[in-house]
This record gives structure tokens, C-alpha cells and sequence, in this order.
């Protein structure tokens, strides 16, 4: 489609950045992103690419960068410390700048926490995703309960912002198991906290796995039950429930993913980076193999585009920011996208609300308790 329409401000001005480093030690069972393991041999070339790749921008300037993967640790340290040298000559970064690196447990030692903390890396997400040995062993994790708390402490001595990612509803989990993966992360120095239930991604392993039996999902009560757990406990300990899988300290909600949720707007590099600047929306080719001799070739590395109508883009306004325990302001997003989501959206909001998923009152969207456990179908309602 042509996109001849834009908002009657203009399309946001990304302030936010993210990057994605492919490679890992292994890849997990449940995993469906771009990753490629045991390919090491790629990383100059990779490193190489994403320079050119950011040399297309003009050096925005950026509140918030963020690394992900893969594993971006995965890098050693003198590749790590060119990796994040080139970023920063690449990119003007604010001084208020968030800048997120995810890590896996044992990807952590000395060498590489000084490299971060000399770039500027203020906040951390560890992949933690448990800290029972069995549950470690049926996800794939190449980290013990022990080395994952040896790893945050040290990461917190360096850098206060520390986020982890747990799992929950493993196959054969107890919820006791899931209670003791919560208490013991809630006594450790973090100020964020992920919580999302296993899925099983047509084409990984364990999509195959349960297909021949040999894995099985847990019954819907179950994971529901694990998920309100999630949310009292984090309660207790002063985490606070902003976002469907997400939980914060005062201060410490993410603000690169608040800017995905807002619609702001952001850059993106790498092997299935997606972006989104000026209305349009751009996927990288997802092979880490097709990603660098296409940018080593002549730069064409995008496999997909969607240029936004202010419609469509008022609609995942809705559906992103619903999402959010805060809920969202309807008037806000129907004034700044120039759409009369009322109008537009009368009947889904009718079908929201005698559904039980959701409040509308003085122009204000808002998940109920049991609309928060139903956020993906409220959202699917809103996408129309």
C-alpha cells in the first residue's frame, strides 16, 4: 500500500535505538529468534555489517539504546569493546540515555563488566529464566542457580539498573517450583523483573517435541495461577505492575520498551531488526548468513516493509498502550494521530466492556483484573 496520509503532527522523531546480536552458545529449545550458534567465525564480519548498516543515519541523537539477541556477551571482551565503541560513534546519545545490554549468566565475568561499564551501559537484562536445576535443564540454560546469583550480584556492584527475564509454566513446573524461582529473585539487587509464560513457536524444538509427545503445555488454571503469583509477590516486594509481563522499582520501568508500547518511534540494525521511522515499518532479513552478504553487497537487508495509514497506527497506539497497567487516554492518541478512535472503535470498545476485559471512563481505556489475563485478545480486539 501507498502511504500518503501521516498524523497532524507529523510522524514521530525516533528517540530510541535497538540492535541485534544474533550469536549464541546454543540455542534453547523454545527459541524462535534470529540466532545462529556455533558460528563465531561471523562476528567480525557481523560487526563489520552493522557498522555499515548505521552509517546510512545521520547520527540521531537517542534517549535509549538497547542490545539484544541472541547474546550480545556472548562477544568477547575486545570485540564487545569495539561493538560498543561503534555504537557510540554512530549514534549521538542524550544525556539522559538508558542504554540496555542483554546478557546470559555465564557469558559474565570481569573483563567484559568493565567494558560495559566503560562504554556507558547503565542498565542490564539478564536471561535468567530460572534458578531450579531441573527447570534449568528442560529449557536448555547453560547457567546453574548458584552462577545465576553470583551474576547479578556482580552485575549489580557495577551497574545498579539490573532487570531479569524468568520463564514460567516449563513443562513438569510446580507452582512451588515457580514460588521459589520468585522468591529467590526477589532477594537479589534488581530493579525490574520480566515474568512470561513458555510458549511453544511453530518450528522450534519444542513445537516438534510436543507434536510427538514428548512435551506437554500446561493446563490454562495453572499458568493463570503462576501468573497472579507473579503479581502478589512482586507487590510485596515493592515491584510495581506496570506492563502485562512487566514489573518495576520506582524509577526503573524500562523506557526503551515504553517507547515500542507509546509508538514513538525507533531505529533498528542488525539480523531481523525491526524498525520503525517516518510511518514505516521495516523487517531485516532474519538469516544472520542472508543479513551480511546482503550488507556487504549493497546494503539491501530489508525483507519486509508496511507503510503505516494514521488508522493503523492509531489502532496499535491502542492495542500496544492497553497493555499498560496504568491503561491508556483515548482522547490523546485520537488527537495526536488525527482519527476518532470513539467513532472508529465504538464497537470493539462496547464488546471490551461487556466482556469484562476492560473500563472506559472520561476517555480512559483500562484492563480490569481479569481483562489483564485476557491482554492479547483485548488487543486483537482493538487491531480490529
Amino acid at each position: 500500500m501507498t502511504n500518503d496520509q501521516e498524523p497532524p503532527g507529523g510522524w514521530p522523531v525516533p528517540r530510541s535505538a535497538y540492535i541485534h546480536v544474533p550469536f549464541c552458545r546454543h540455542r534453547c529449545g523454545y527459541c524462535n529468534f534470529s540466532v545462529v550458534a556455533g558460528r563465531d567465525d561471523l562476528i567480525a564480519r557481523f560487526i563489520a555489517a552493522i557498522d555499515r548498516e548505521l552509517s546510512l543515519l545521520n547520527r540521531p541523537q537517542i534517549d535509549t539504546l538497547f542490545i539484544g539477541g541472541g547474546t550480545p556477551t556472548h562477544l568477547d571482551a575486545p570485540e564487545l569493546d569495539r561493538f560498543l565503541g561503534l555504537l557510540a560513534e554512530r549514534f549521538e546519545l542524550s544525556e539522559k540515555i538508558e542504554w540496555s545490554v542483554e546478557a546470559n549468566p555465564e557469558d559474565i565475568d570481569a573483563n567484559k563488566l568493565d567494558v560495559l561499564v566503560r562504554h556507558g551501559v547503565n542498565r542490564m537484562s539478564l536471561g535468567v529464566q530460572s534458578f531450579n536445576a531441573d527447570k534449568l535443564a528442560v529449557l536448555e540454560r547453560g547457567h546453574s542457580g548458584v552462577s545465576a546469583t553470583e551474576a547479578i550480584k556482580m552485575v549489580a556492584s557495577r551497574i545498579k539498573n539490573v532487570s531479569l527475564d524468568l520463564i514460567f509454566a516449563a513443562p513438569e513446573e510446580t507452582l512451588e517450583v515457580w514460588q521459589d524461582d520468585l522468591e529467590t529473585a526477589l532477594e537479589l539487587p534488581i530493579e525490574h523483573l520480566s515474568t512470561y509464560a513458555l510458549t511453544f513457536e511453530k518450528g522450534t524444538s519444542f513445537w516438534k517435541r510436543r507434536e510427538a509427545g514428548q512435551l506437554h503445555s500446561h493446563k490454562e488454571d495453572l499458568e493463570i495461577e503462576m501468573y497472579q503469583l507473579s503479581r502478589q509477590m512482586t507487590a510485596g516486594a515493592g515491584l510495581a505492575h506496570y506492563e502485562i509481563s512487566s514489573f518495576a522499582r520506582v524509577g526503573s520501568r524500562c523506557r526503551h520498551n515504553m517507547a515500542y508500547w507509546d509508538g514513538r518511534g525507533w531505529f533498528a540494525a542488525g539480523p531481523g531488526a525491526a524498525r520503525f521511522v517516518g510511518g514505516r515499518r521495516e523487517v531485516n532479513h532474519r538469516s544472520t548468513t542472508t543479513y551480511l552478504k546482503k550488507m556487504e553487497a549493497d546494503h539491501t537487508v530489508v525483507a519486509e516493509v508496511d507503510e503505516l495509514s494514521p488508522t493503523q497506527y492509531a489502532r496499535e497506539r491502542l492495542a500496544f498502550g492497553a497493555r499498560m497497567i496504568d491503561g491508556i487516554d483515548i482522547d490523546e492518541v485520537s488527537q495526536s494521530c488525527g482519527v476518532d478512535l470513539h467513532t472508529l472503535c465504538k464497537e470493539e470498545f462496547q464488546r471490551i466492556e461487556e466482556s469484562g476485559w476492560a473500563t472506559i471512563a472520561n476517555s480512559h481505556l483500562k484492563l480490569t483484573d481479569e481483562g489483564i489475563l485476557f491482554a492479547d485478545a483485548v488487543a486483537r480486539e482493538l487491531l480490529g
